[in-house]
């Protein structure tokens, strides 16, 4: 099968958009399918032979991050490749933001999937801003996937219909293979463990709330910060408490090892969120998770069965979840087996899988309508007049 992948967000930079994209692709390659990736890309050099560039990138504040995407509306080099391409499928990841994804269905006959990610509690601007715009590309659409309920919520206010939920992926493997502790961390402590950006939706400075909480009756406890950004304000905030580590930037193959040091993971996140991949990786990895019961986290987590779920914003409720399972180990240890189990069902290969089906279905329903539509046309047809 010949497969175009489309991402709107820059390539150079990484998020959670564009390491879908490079996963389905991985797997789908591997089972010899011909994948290609279309995405903006700020630095065309860096990216040349992962993905087709498009260029001109801005950078918006969408959901309460930054959105680094393209208004590039032509690529004369892209319709070139489109026509001699002859894909079987065309699946673009937030088919309605700006511009690439309408570039590219415009010049192909594909079947056209779009897969929806975000969430957002009070809605898009960009499909607000767009609407016009938008309405056309989504007409085109002949599939529609969600990766989970919050992200079908945000999408059904501007397009209601049916989704398919296929969620995000995650690398399970990587997280829950047995990784070597980190030395510095293996003192006795009772270890937390955040993992996120410095964005205000993550949440941090609630958890910094409830772990100055925590450290009050039961000093032997550390907070570890992982993310990538820039945390300074936070150590700033933070300076006078040695036992709040911050570590920013930490490489992919690295952090597994903050998870296997740490006892307890906390996502303090307060919104718009569709589904939590840092609960499912801490998950994956072994780790009891106390996080905010939101709608995207809610979809992951069973309160009390797979992980512990507290009121958003109050610090009170998230310190008493995490000197719950300080206190209690087994609690701990039964809910950290159910995550991981949990988790599994995330793993790349299983949505890689999910994703493939998805494609043959749509591919199969479109041959049926076009072999009825062709029925059609032949019973109009007059019957040629006999002679006498």
């Amino acid at each position: 099968m010949k497969i175009a992948l489309i991402s709107p967000y820059d390539w150079c930079v990484k998020g959670g958009v564009n390491n879908h994209v490079a996963n389905l692709a991985l797997y789908f390659r591997q089972w010899g399918h011909e994948v290609t990736i279309f995405a903006p890309a700020s630095d065309p050099e860096a990216v040349a032979g992962e993905c087709y560039a498009f260029g001109g990138v801005t950078s918006l504040r969408v959901s309460g991050s930054v959105a680094r995407i393209s208004f590039s509306w032509k690529s004369p080099a892209a319709k070139k490749l489109l026509a001699v391409s002859d894909f079987d499928v065309m699946h673009a990841h937030e088919p309605l933001m700006p511009l690439v994804p309408y570039h590219l269905f415009r010049y192909s006959n594909a079947a056209k999937i779009g897969t929806f990610h975000a969430a957002k509690d009070g809605g898009n601007r960009i499909y607000t801003m767009t609407k016009f715009l938008s309405r056309m590309n989504f007409r085109k659409l002949e599939g529609k996937i969600a990766v989970s309920p919050a992200a079908i919520r945000l999408i059904t206010r501007y397009y209601p219909g049916y989704y398919n939920i296929i969620p995000n992926g995650i690398e399970y493997e990587h997280f829950a293979h047995k990784h070597e502790p980190l030395p510095e961390f293996m003192d006795g402590r009772f270890n937390i463990l955040f993992v996120g950006r410095p964005e205000k939706r993550k949440g941090l400075r609630y958890l910094l709330r409830a772990y100055l909480r925590i450290r009050q009756v039961e000093p032997n406890c550390r907070l570890i910060v992982v993310g990538a950004g820039d945390f300074s304000r936070y150590q700033r905030i933070m300076r006078a408490f040695p036992d709040v580590v911050f570590r920013e930037n930490v490489p992919s193959e690295e952090l597994p090892r903050y998870h296997h040091s740490a006892h307890v993971f906390c996502a303090p996140n307060t919104g718009n969120e569709s589904q939590g991949l840092v609960l499912l990786e801490a998950m994956a990895a072994g780790l009891a998770v106390v996080c905010s019961n939101i709608e995207g986290f809610a979809g992951v987590i069973t309160d009390g069965v797979d992980g512990l779920l507290t009121t958003p914003k109050d610090e009170d409720a998230m310190a008493q979840a995490i000197l719950r399972l300080l206190r209690n180990p087994q609690l701990r240890e039964q809910l950290a087996q159910m995550g991981q189990a949990q988790a599994a069902h995330y793993s790349w290969d299983s949505v890689a899988r999910r994703v493939m089906s998805y494609y043959e279905r749509i591919i199969y329903e479109r041959r049926q309508v076009a072999e009825v539509s062709e029925t059609r046309r032949h019973a109009l047809v007059p019957a040629p007049a006999l002679e006498d």
